[in-house]
């Protein structure tokens, strides 16, 4: 198998959002050159310069640096380039539909060479069956980046069920090279880890407003002014051991009964979908929303991230 030090050419497969993105991201090791494959022509420069605008704009990262990590990015719409052929590591970002992903990697495979490594950017699909018809799975792993791709830093790398020893570790090697915080998720279960988390308190979230114990914005102030704060610093299972685990376990014999553990969407979904209340493409989903709203929304989630990270 091939090792963190040997890994040296990155080849991104798609050129959107998250594509571009990631390609940035993995420009922070100055050691990596990048190629990013679409079968279309992408500005990629462009779209990495629009992603970066706020951290340009900040000072968090300078003119000079992002040219220089812009001059090792390629772009081909050439499956048969070289610089394909020649890669030492794959993170497909495609679109999210099996076959898709299935025939991107069967492409990959026939052209790559024999000890790449093949990483897929899915954020729900299964990696083991994402890969379950290539001829060298065990040189497969998911790998899991969070939106906003270049600033959000966990990525959840997930074993499938034939990935071989060393293979997701060396892969978090890579990716801890460019300053993510990558976690191993040692069974591909639907979810991973960390969406598991969130909608277990969307589900909840959800049903409180479904049974009229409290409107949406109520919600969201209560999720922002409480343990919302103190997340980042203190987490779950940390926040338990300081509690004790006895008051945990007296809090869950208590409340645990009273809590949504529907299996299906809440039928409050299932009306807004009816309703066409689609959420920003709408305008209208638990709020309604103009475009100026939306538009503030999205940079002031940055601005947010930026200043949790950068200062």
């Amino acid at each position: 198998m091939k090792s963190f030090e040997e890994i040296k050419k990155i080849l991104i497969c798609g050129g959107g959002l998250m594509g571009k993105n990631i390609a940035f991201v993995m420009t922070a090791n100055p050691n990596y050159q990048v190629t990013v494959y679409d079968l279309y022509p992408t500005d990629v420069e462009a779209g990495i310069r629009k992603s970066t605008a706020q951290l340009v704009e900040g000072g968090y990262v300078k003119e000079e640096e992002l040219v220089e990590r812009l001059s090792r990015i390629y772009f081909t719409t050439n499956m048969d380039d070289p610089a394909i052929a020649d890669a030492d590591l794959v993170i497909e970002a495609v679109f999210e539909d099996m076959g898709v992903k299935q025939e991107t990697f069967a492409k990959l495979e026939a052209r790559m060479r024999e000890d790449a490594y093949f990483c897929t950017n899915s954020s729900v699909m299964s990696p083991s069956e994402i890969s379950s018809k290539l001829t060298h799975r065990e040189r497969f792993v998911g790998t899991h980046f969070w939106n906003p791709g270049h600033l959000i830093p966990l990525v959840e790398v997930i074993k499938t069920d034939a990935t071989a020893d060393g293979v997701a570790e060396t892969v978090m090697e890579v990716l801890s090279s460019v300053g993510k915080k990558p976690c191993l998720c040692k069974k591909d279960v639907p979810g991973f880890i960390a969406n598991r988390l969130q909608h277990a308190l969307w589900r909840e979230a959800i049903s409180i407003v479904e049974h009229g114990i409290a409107d949406a914005a109520t919600v969201d102030t209560a999720i922002k002014n409480s343990f919302g704060l103190r997340l980042p610093q203190l987490s779950a299972l940390e926040n338990s051991d300081l509690v004790g685990t006895q008051l945990t376990w007296n809090i869950h014999n208590y409340v645990l009964p009273h809590i949504e553990d529907s299996h299906e969407p809440s039928p409050l979904l299932k009306k807004m979908l009816d309703e066409g209340k689609m959420g920003f493409k709408s305008g209208e989903g638990f709020y309604k929303w103009t475009q100026e709203e939306i538009d503030k929304c999205n940079a002031d989630l940055n601005a947010y991230l930026i200043k949790m990270l950068y200062q």
